[in-house]
């Protein structure tokens, strides 16, 4: 697989990344606690017999200058004890709403840094998660964490816990990139630590690295992937910097002047998919996801049981997604619902009975037809016009005519094959994905909220 940096050029603009349909900046505050409590409590919703959960730990000791997390800074023990409490506080009214019979099938702790809490904050956390829910044998029970924030005992109590998963920041192990981003990590410590995870049961690893950061090249970014093959994980990551200062404040802390030229970046990423798929034997599972052929996700890329939520790429197609601590996003079945993003608000809400729901938006029947297009698309990489047609009852090459012929151009440069039937994304477009998926999003040609070139409200799709 190539990458075409004249196609590249052409569709590169800003787009949605689609973890979710419709996205994030159109969730309203006119949702709220009572919609959430009635969704998760209403027997005519469609439900499965398993369920994800997510939990936000959004603490750091130190600030990565590159991070558009929602993270908080501090070095005060007591903010995050207290923010335990409530989050444990969040669970029991959560786990009140959700049918005993149910059960947990993927869990994931993000952040934040995760790894920030003690090893017994640790325990104690998962140990209060385990009380409240149950867990199918074969769970994924996932956790992000930070080399640096690492003990022995921090490693011991990650596998007593029952993870058998870790996702690990790495970004570029170049030092001199690493000094401006303020993320200082040497290859040897993050080796170190996978080491000690691996001599305590836990196999399987995500690394996540990001390209388009300051004094980055094509050769020094190389030399980074050639390291990080080393380490052998199962999966990886490799992420768009997006420079957004006018979103993300501290951002100003790097300079732009440093940042790689387009079209450095786009020939980074042209190495980048050559490099993992042919030397490092990884799968491309789309957009900026690669996993060794005999990986889970891999696996249901094959076997047509890929899904994309909030957390990017999961094996766990058709799951609800319910969310905790502060400024997380669940997903049901009619409902994207986010938590509230600040601490007092969160206590208030807690401490008052209420799930703390900020915002968030109800899917119309449209959505729901265009969030399952967007999601063959994204995981899929075909449309079956037929099958469409038959579980939504409607004539889909009538119904979307207009959005079809959009996608003209995607079959003019070989991106697309229409074959009446199926819509079929090529190998190459699947370098495109975004492109194509924007074609069906109904809120992107009706948005009125201003935006400029300069200030985009998304990433570059390439």
């Amino acid at each position: 697989m190539k990458l075409d940096l004249e196609l590249a050029k052409k569709y590169s603009r800003p787009g949605p990344r689609y973890t979710s349909y419709p996205t994030a900046p159109h969730f309203s505050e006119d949702i709220g606690p009572a919609h959430y409590a009635t969704e998760l409590n209403d027997a005519g919703t469609p439900v499965t017999d398993e369920f994800s959960l997510y939990f936000h730990l959004p603490f750091c000791r130190s600030l990565c200058y590159f991070c558009a997390c929602n993270m908080i800074i501090t070095s005060r023990r007591e903010h995050i004890t207290d923010y335990l409490n409530i989050l444990k506080q969040e669970i029991d009214l959560l786990s009140r709403q959700i049918n005993k019979d149910r059960k947990v099938s993927q869990l994931h702790w993000g952040g934040g840094t995760p790894t920030y809490l003690t090893a017994d904050e640790i325990r104690d956390l998962m140990s209060h998660i385990r009380s409240r829910f149950s867990f199918t044998a074969d769970a994924e029970i996932s956790i992000e964490i930070h080399p640096g924030e690492m003990s022995p005992e921090r490693v011991v109590a990650i596998a007593e816990s029952g993870f058998n998963r870790v996702s690990c920041g790495v970004q570029d192990f170049n030092p001199k990139v690493q000094a401006a981003i303020n993320r200082i990590q040497p290859y040897e410590v993050t080796a170190e630590v996978l080491e000690l995870l691996k001599s305590n049961g836990i196999e399987h690893f995500n690394l996540d690295l990001i390209y388009g950061l300051p004094y980055q090249t094509v050769e020094s970014f190389s030399e980074t992937l050639e390291q990080v093959l080393t380490l052998h994980p199962s999966r990886l990551a490799v992420y768009n910097y997006a420079y957004v200062p006018w979103l993300k404040k501290h951002q100003n802390l790097i300079d732009e002047e440093l940042l790689p030229t387009p079209e450095v970046k786009l020939a980074m990423h042209a190495r980048i998919i050559d490099y993992l798929t042919s030397v490092g034997g990884m799968a491309f599972i789309g957009m900026d996801h690669f996993a060794r052929p005999e990986d889970e996700l891999a696996l249901a890329l094959n076997n047509r049981a890929l899904h994309r939520n909030f957390q990017g790429y999961s094996t766990k197609a058709g799951l609800d997604m319910y969310s905790l601590g502060i400024t997380s996003i669940s997903q049901t079945y009619n409902y994207y619902v986010q938590n509230t993003k600040l601490i007092s608000n969160y206590r208030d809400m807690v401490e008052g009975g209420q799930l703390p729901v900020e915002r968030g938006i109800r899917l119309s029947e449209d959505d729901h037809l265009r969030r399952q297009i967007i999601q063959d698309i994204m995981c899929q990489f075909e449309l079956d016009t037929n099958k469409l047609s038959a579980n939504f009852g409607i004539d889909f090459r009538a119904e979307f005519e207009h959005e079809i012929a959009r996608l003209g151009t995607f079959v003019d440069d070989g991106l697309l094959v229409d074959e009446g039937d199926k819509i079929l994304i090529t190998e190459n477009g699947r370098l495109f994905i975004r492109n194509i998926a924007m074609a069906f999003d109904a809120y992107l040609p009706r948005d009125s909220r201003p935006t400029t070139a300069k200030q985009p409200r998304y990433s570059k799709t390439v």
